[in-house]
């Protein structure tokens, strides 16, 4: 809004745009330079956006500024912010001049540093440490202003510490510096997004709340997938994102590579560092399998097919997506981890994807002579590695077949196994819906595998009553289900205003309970996750 061009002697200059992301700028040929002003939304709160209100600023460069279509970037470029005073950036671009008449000045070499470079602002608390000789910032911002425990701060400082030093130990100390950590506590959501030096997570503020262990757990495991980011992403790349337009979609089969391997390195760091006890990556994993076994879409969509569709399909799910459609971040996971136990069953541990993703990066990280992976490098660098020369049509199936992967058989390598969690009664019905509480009403959001409701009733509808008992809570369901398997039961929906009423037979829960890994584990497991420091 409120675009305005104008040339060195002040004269306004006609502007039109071309398509929604551009602006094409009529410059006389004797202009020397062109200001380009305009006033920029920043009401969405979310990792990926620019967002400002009366407590912090968080600026993404790629949604704040118009870049030209062709430019000399040989002198980088250059950031210029007024602040509040109370008001504290944080940043992995360097500060190029001292602050003067409250303005801060960034810089950055060049046009990708300077895309990626965030910037966060505000009064909060913030902490610096050193690891291995690299500096570390935390900054955290709560969206309502409310106080952070100290002591909360000190264990997320030393757990964090744990994970970094794993990292360090598998991939080096990186030479940039200082690593920023951006953490942003909400009621609600969560996210998280990486950057070369930097990350800005966001988590329910409750996961810095002492007691709440799920919580933490879960903002431990982001903190370590965003860190891992900087090889897993930033680094090693898609050859298809060395040079990019961000104005335009660019698909990459090799999505769950990224994503998958981030997140199952990722949580096995946070196990190997001692951030994570066992029982956490138990109860990680417990919820991960549970996730998977009851979305079916892996019949018919493979890992290449979910990467390649992501903005269309992942990102805008509909009531059958998960009986058609797989996440390449779950699926992508358990597929690393199929490769990972693979290979180190062919090595007696010696070797895993970790040491793939090592060579991969030698070869083709952002500074190496090949920069860039495609699907043949990546098999190349399986195949290359120790244990892993057979393995490339292995590599090639788990891409391509729209199959999930062998999760029992392969825990079962590893002397794990699944069996059902206790709870419940052996008569309790089951519905195979997915229900959430909305403004007072129960209301349905997809169906899983075997859904007796799958052709009667749609997302969206409100559950209002199961055999004559009223349903406003989720739990309802549960109790009205109780004694049910195998009976006709009826049910009450409401569609756009109207009532609905059906019947139809409940099947046995017991039939599909969630699961639960146990068992101690054997040689192979142990090397997995064991830690690669030196002193461990």
């Amino acid at each position: 809004d409120g675009i305005e061009a104008t040339d060195d002697q002040g004269n306004n200059l006609a502007w039109q745009r071309p398509d929604p992301h551009r602006l094409r700028i009529k410059v006389p040929t004797d202009a020397k330079r062109v200001k380009v002003q305009h006033e920029v939304m920043a009401l969405e709160m979310t990792v990926r956006s620019t967002h400002l209100d009366d407590g912090h600023l968080h600026l993404m460069p790629p949604f704040t500024w118009y870049l030209p279509d062709e430019a000399d970037w040989s002198e980088g470029a250059e950031v210029h912010l007024s602040l509040p005073k109370a008001w504290t950036p944080f940043t992995q671009m360097e500060a190029s001049q001292p602050l003067k008449d409250g303005t801060h000045v960034f810089s950055a070499p060049d046009r990708d540093a300077f895309l990626d470079g965030i910037i966060e602002a505000n009064a909060g608390p913030h902490r610096t440490w050193d690891v291995d000789g690299r500096p570390h910032v935390l900054n955290i911002w709560d969206s309502a202003g409310l106080p952070v425990s100290s002591a909360m701060i000190d264990r997320f400082i030393e757990d964090a510490t744990k994970i970094i030093k794993e990292h360090h130990a598998l991939f080096g100390v990186p030479t940039l510096e200082p690593y920023v950590t951006v953490l942003h506590l909400t009621d609600n959501m969560r996210g998280g997004l990486e950057h070369l030096g930097s990350q800005t997570s966001m988590m329910p503020r409750a996961s810095m709340i002492d007691g709440e262990k799920a919580l933490y757990r879960d903002l431990i495991s982001l903190f370590s997938h965003e860190y891992l980011h900087q090889w897993n992403v930033k680094r090693l790349r898609p050859k298809v994102y060395l040079d990019y337009d961000l104005s335009k979609e660019i698909p990459s089969p090799l999505l769950w590579w990224f994503e998958g391997g981030t997140s199952w390195l990722g949580d096995m760091i946070c196990l190997r560092s001692g951030a994570w006890t066992l029982e956490d990556w138990n109860e990680e994993f417990n919820l991960k399998v549970n996730r998977h076994l009851n979305r079916h879409g892996a019949s018919h969509e493979s890992l290449v097919e979910s990467s390649e569709s992501a903005w269309v399909h992942l990102y805008k799910r509909t009531a059958w997506s998960s009986e058609r459609r797989i996440n390449y971040y779950l699926e992508g996971e358990f597929a690393i981890m199929a490769l990972d136990v693979e290979l180190r069953r062919r090595t007696r541990g010696a070797r895993g994807l970790d040491d793939v993703m090592v060579e991969a990066l030698r070869r083709h990280a952002v500074d190496a002579r090949d920069p860039g992976v495609d699907h043949r490098r990546l098999r190349q660098a399986l195949t290359s590695t120790e244990g892993g020369r057979r393995l490339g049509g292995m590599l090639d199936e788990l891409m391509t077949a729209r199959k999930a992967p062998p999760i029992a058989s392969m825990l079962d390598s590893l002397g794990l196994s699944l069996v059902p969690k206790e709870g419940g009664q052996d008569n309790d019905g089951w519905l195979g819906i997915g229900l959430q509480s909305r403004q007072g009403k129960v209301v349905v959001t997809t169906h899983l595998e075997g859904s007796p409701l799958r052709e009667l009733v749609d997302a969206g509808d409100e559950l209002i009553a199961i055999n004559g008992r009223r349903i406003t809570e989720v739990k309802h369901v549960k109790r009205a289900l109780s004694e049910c398997a195998d009976l006709d039961v009826e049910i009450l929906t409401a569609r756009e205003g109207g009532l609905r009423a059906c019947t139809v037979k409940a099947l046995a829960a017991k039939d599909h309970s969630k699961v639960k890994i146990v068992g101690k584990g054997n040689a192979l497991w142990r090397r997995i996750t064991a830690s690669r420091q030196v002193d461990a």
